[in-house]
């Protein structure tokens, strides 16, 4: 049995401390106790009772009385003492003044002074300060409310004599053509006599149309920076209200206020707002929007002129607007802002580059060639995420390692945590030197620009290639070359693993192929189907022009089999490749797990390295 000797002796001093600590609180205790009583039974020296005052009054023993009727004391003073004695009153005393005049002892009363009147005079007067507030704040909102029902209709447009955006055509770059048609309108504003001298009209509308970010409102703020003449913007959305007959009100007084101020300019932005098309029934089309657009296209071509009035509109919808809203007459003109070039992305560049410290090292052009497809936004974003990784690896200046770490990130997303060496990241690496392979090897396909393992948003491996040159047009073999490509991941993952253990990883791949066969089959008659168009681009606006074509059952198999018959034709070109430059993918699988990401140029000396010592057939 185990000794519990210590917790006995433990528990028996606790208890000991425990009754000393009692007998000190109620020493402490009895102590204050006694001395309160001691202080309450030793009365105050200084202190007389009323009735002491009473019997020292009768025996002519005060010699001054002093009465203090706001603290109901006196102070008494008798013979023989040169301190005076305190007393504490009843509210009313009459038996006391009685008693010091027939022994006629000298007092003096102090009354307190009446202020009753005062303290009423000042409540009074807060309280109609208060009323008087409040009665002031309810006129003032009835007239706000007043004030906006009547301003209800009025057009809420920023209007400004002499618009100073700080944008002139100097800041913008890339869309030279546009520049030169709005230059045109800013000469029309400034110099009209060059123009009519010969019989020329004022355009009383340009239309902006181009994707999202190419800078159709920064040429606007160009336009009212360079113009010099009375500006005034607005968002198309800015006329629509839930009550019908107010956007159109808007309108009107809009174009009257112009017409006060002509020559003017008018910038609504995102006209498709309100300039969709009537009567289709899709997209919210209702009596608001639709009377709003009557009045505009009566302000802008009716039977009152609006001379001196030139109206700016930008939209990356132009498909979904009405048709009598483009007209000439109204949009005399439409200006397409489109995706800048290789020289377009180096002059934005430029631009963007001016308030940034770059090292010189850092080459623009370098940046222009790598960034196809970018708009005038997607630059300046690209350069602030530079910087910002800059500043986040404290860095003077930003380098080329920080402005290409930017393109990634903006062109696939965030960058995640690598993948630890296993099955997993060998199957990864396999998909995507498929990729790269095929598309490196196969006649027409763009160079490859860098294939990497390092995750990046939802992927967890990518490879993307850059074109060599800007082109508008697309062949048929660059189409297959694009397929083929797109294809190599599956491919690959088919010809080393088996076709059992092939992944989702080419779930996009796969439905990117599908569109785009579809495509060259029902659209661009690159089948044995013929020059026919059996199906228009889809859109989610259901106007008249985008109308889904009708074929038969014979043609829509036929439409299938033409697509499963290119998608195979591309799939074995692919599988044959891979096939015979198996070494090859194996190095290329190795070298990718050991440095995690292979760039272009180091990817095609190896392949050329590699056809010097080896014949490498390459049969399509």
């Amino acid at each position: 049995m185990k000794n519990f000797s210590w917790l006995t002796a433990s528990s028996s001093k606790t208890k000991r401390y425990k009754l000393q600590l009692k007998i000190l609180s109620a020493l402490i205790l009895s102590q204050t106790f006694l001395t309160g009583l001691k202080a309450q039974a030793q009365p105050n020296s200084n202190n007389l009772s009323y009735s002491e005052l009473i019997r020292a009054i009768n025996q002519g023993q005060v010699v001054k009385l002093q009465i203090d009727e706001s603290n109901q004391k006196a102070l008494v003073t008798l013979k023989g003492q040169t301190s005076p004695k305190k007393v504490f009153l009843f509210e009313r005393n009459p038996e006391l003044i009685s008693r010091l005049r027939n022994k006629n002892v000298e007092f003096d009363v102090n009354r307190p002074a009446d202020n009753s009147a005062i303290y009423g005079l000042l409540s009074n007067l807060l309280f109609l300060f208060l009323l008087l507030g409040f009665l002031m704040v309810i006129i003032k909102r009835s007239a706000n409310a007043s004030g906006n029902a009547m301003n209800f209709a009025k057009s809420r447009a920023r209007f400004q004599i002499e618009a100073k955006t700080g944008i002139t055509f100097q800041d913008v770059a890339g869309i030279e053509e546009a520049k030169e048609e709005l230059e045109e309108v800013i000469t029309f504003l400034k110099q009209p006599e060059k123009f009519t001298a010969i019989g020329a009209k004022i355009p009383k509308g340009v239309l902006l149309i181009g994707p999202p970010g190419t800078g159709k409102t920064l040429l606007a703020k160009a336009i009212a920076g360079e113009a010099g003449v009375p500006f005034f913007s607005i968002a198309g959305s800015e006329f629509v209200e839930m009550f019908v007959g107010v956007g159109a009100s808007r309108v009107r007084d809009l174009f009257k206020k112009a017409k006060e101020n002509s020559p003017c300019l008018i910038f609504i932005d995102e006209i498709d707002a309100v300039g969709r098309q009537r009567g289709v029934g899709y997209g919210g089309g209702n009596d608001e929007r639709e009377q709003t657009l009557n009045q505009m296209l009566t302000e802008m071509d009716g039977f009152e002129g609006n001379t001196g009035i030139i109206v700016i509109a930008a939209t990356n919808r132009p498909d979904v607007l009405d048709v009598a809203l483009l007209r000439p007459g109204r949009f005399d003109r439409q200006v397409t802002v489109d995706y800048p070039d290789f020289n377009g992305r180096k002059e934005i560049l430029d631009v963007h580059a001016r308030n940034k410290k770059i090292d010189p090292a850092v080459s623009l052009e370098t940046v222009a060639r790598r960034t196809p497809g970018f708009t005038g936004a997607d630059l300046a974003n690209l350069l602030n995420e530079a910087a910002i990784l800059t500043g986040r690896r404290r860095k003077e200046a930003i380098t080329m390692t920080e402005v290409n770490d930017a393109i990634d990130r903006v062109v696939a997303g965030m960058e995640g945590t690598p993948l630890v060496d296993s099955k997993s990241k060998r199957l990864i690496a396999y998909h995507e030197i498929g990729h790269a392979l095929i598309g490196s090897l196969y006649p027409g396909h763009n160079p490859l620009e860098k294939v990497t393992l390092i995750p990046r948003g939802r992927a967890a491996g990518l490879t993307w290639f850059t074109p060599s040159e800007e082109q508008g047009l697309t062949t048929r073999s660059e189409l297959l070359a694009q397929v083929a490509a797109t294809l190599g991941g599956r491919v690959a993952e088919d010809l080393v693993f088996g076709h059992d253990e092939v992944t989702t990883g080419a779930l996009s791949d796969i439905e990117k192929v599908t569109t785009l066969v579809r495509d060259m089959v029902t659209r661009l008659g690159m089948s044995d189907l013929g020059l026919v168009a059996l199906e228009h681009e889809s859109s989610s606006f259901l106007g008249y022009d985008n109308r889904r074509s009708e074929y038969s059952e014979d043609v829509a198999s036929s439409i299938d089999l033409q697509i499963r018959s290119l998608v195979m034709q591309c799939y074995n070109n692919a599988h044959k490749i891979l096939e015979n430059n198996r070494p090859l993918m194996d190095h290329l699988v190795d070298l990718l797990i050991e440095q995690e990401t292979i760039e272009g140029d180091q990817l095609r000396s190896i392949i050329e390295s590699y056809q010097k010592n080896s014949y490498i057939p390459v049969s399509v």
